[in-house]
């Protein structure tokens, strides 16, 4: 596929990159290099074959859910530096 000028820069203001005038015959250059890769890749035929989500076939191994002990609220209070009727005080950090 061919790049023009035009093509290039409506894509570099996409990526919002800062193109170059002499950087603009390179990149369209590897531009229609990878379009070019891109077209052989749609050559293949995929019939019949299952498409993946990851490469990897290990399965995440989550632990179960449970209530456990938690610390007190006043416990949790102790400490604070600040505190307003049961809660921590931070600073404003937001007009």
């Amino acid at each position: 596929m061919k790049i023009d000028k035009d093509t290039l820069h409506k894509l570099a203001h996409l990526a919002r990159l800062e193109l170059r005038e002499e950087d603009g015959p390179g990149m369209m250059k590897d531009l229609e290099e990878i379009l070019t890769w891109v077209e052989q890749l749609n050559e293949i035929d995929t019939e019949g074959v299952e498409p993946i989500t990851n490469m990897s076939f290990e399965t995440n191994v989550f632990r179960s859910d449970e209530v456990k002990n938690q610390l007190p609220h006043d416990s949790a209070l102790k400490n604070a530096p600040k505190k307003d009727e049961g809660f921590f005080r931070v600073p404003k950090f937001l007009d």
